[in-house]
């Protein structure tokens, strides 16, 4: 085991003080006498659990992380014994305290109390810390909620930090408990069923989303305009959940490099490439879905331009139909006009008017308003007008 380190391990960083500073960046001072005016709980309140495992099998669980370090020193010597030490949301000090007794690398226990950080797997020494992102489909909201757990492992001992619910590590805890020949293994072993863990639960999450992606395309066809938003946010998800699996393919090719330099059991690595092949197949489903969309918004922007434009041409063509109307309207305005007018001359009742006592008057009028509407007539049929 490494050997402990003293309490002020941590390079303190110059500058101001720690409250003055979160407002501008969520790195701060990990020294852990920053904390001492705050006060903060004592490491215990954040453990889930902890124990001592030799040859796979419980042999203690004491109640205070100082004397599982001790007892963890006392059996150390002994081949295949392990501490497995799970954290729940542990506050800076509560962290610096637990890796304190680990002798565990500062940069990774600055990840990990920063947390929102990308999945990954980071050697340090003997130390490996690997960040992996858990993810749940919640059918009533039909989203994908995300979760994040950092794990610590290194010659004889894991430490995990859960940032969220998912993953249940206790399962994965229970698991290996009642496959002491698995556990047995180490360390790696536990990693391995923490990343098996998080991987079939990416399962339920491909099945939502095709589920989703489903339920947009026949959206899309059927007019809906909510799709549109649809597709945006089920896109952003998609992205999400392919930047918590693909970092994984990656992850495992850097295990297996390691798996004859640090002698990994060949069962073990046998379960590793197993998991491999699952996350392969996620991000392979993952990235399909991605395509898909780009392919359902390109078809949906499509019909909504093919429903504008027919859109238009109806607008268009009752316009026109207006058009044709408001012609005929205002020919047969004319055309009436005409003879109104001439009526209207002689219905002046002046003393001293020509053709009003001439005999030929009346039927020159008629004459004269029947001509003139036919003239008329005539005109605006020329012109497509009737």
């Amino acid at each position: 085991m490494p050997q402990r380190r003293p309490l002020g391990w941590f390079p303190v960083r110059r500058g101001p003080r720690r409250q003055e500073r979160r407002g501008d960046a969520p790195e701060y001072s990990l020294d852990p006498r920053a904390d001492h005016e705050e006060q903060a709980p004592p490491v215990q309140q954040s453990v889930i659990d902890a124990a001592i495992y030799v040859d796979g099998r419980r042999t203690g669980a004491p109640a205070d992380l100082s004397d599982l370090a001790e007892l963890h020193r006392r059996t150390y010597a002994r081949q295949g014994a392990m501490a497995w030490v799970g954290l729940y949301r542990p506050s800076a000090a509560q962290l610096v305290a637990a890796a304190e007794e680990f002798g565990l690398h500062e940069l990774a226990v600055e990840d990990a109390i920063v947390a929102h950080q990308r999945p990954k797997l980071e050697r340090y020494g003997q130390t490996l810390f690997v960040v992996l992102k858990a993810a749940r489909y919640l059918d009533e909201e039909e989203e994908v909620r995300f979760g994040e757990v950092h794990v610590f492992t290194g010659p004889r001992f894991v430490l995990t930090v859960r940032h969220a619910e998912a993953p249940d590590l206790t399962a994965v805890r229970r698991r290996l408990e009642d496959d002491p020949g698995l556990l047995a293994l180490g360390p790696e072993a536990v990693l391995y069923a923490i990343m098996d863990s998080v991987v079939d639960g990416y399962a339920p999450v491909v099945a939502g989303l095709q589920n989703d992606i489903d339920e947009i395309e026949t959206q899309v066809f059927d007019g809906d305009p909510a799709a549109s938003r649809r597709i945006y946010e089920l896109s952003r998800e998609v992205i999400e959940f392919q930047r918590a699996a693909r970092p994984l393919l990656s992850m495992h090719r850097s295990l297996a490099e390691g798996f004859d330099r640090y002698g990994t059991d060949e069962e073990l690595r046998r379960h590793l490439r197993d998991v491999a092949d699952h996350a392969t197949t996620v991000a392979e489903r993952v990235d399909g879905f991605r395509q898909m969309l780009q392919g359902i918004l390109q078809v949906n922007a499509t019909l909504v331009s093919q429903r504008q434009n027919e859109e238009m041409r109806r607008l268009t063509e009752a316009s026109y139909q207006q058009g044709e109307n408001t012609k005929k309207i205002s020919a047969w305005a004319a055309i009436l006009f005409a003879p109104s007018l001439i009526a209207a001359v002689y219905g002046m009742n002046f003393t001293h008017m020509p053709e009003l006592h001439w005999v030929f008057g009346y039927p020159m009028a008629v004459v004269l308003m029947v001509g003139l509407s036919l003239t008329l007539y005539a005109v605006f049929r020329m012109r497509d007008w009737m």
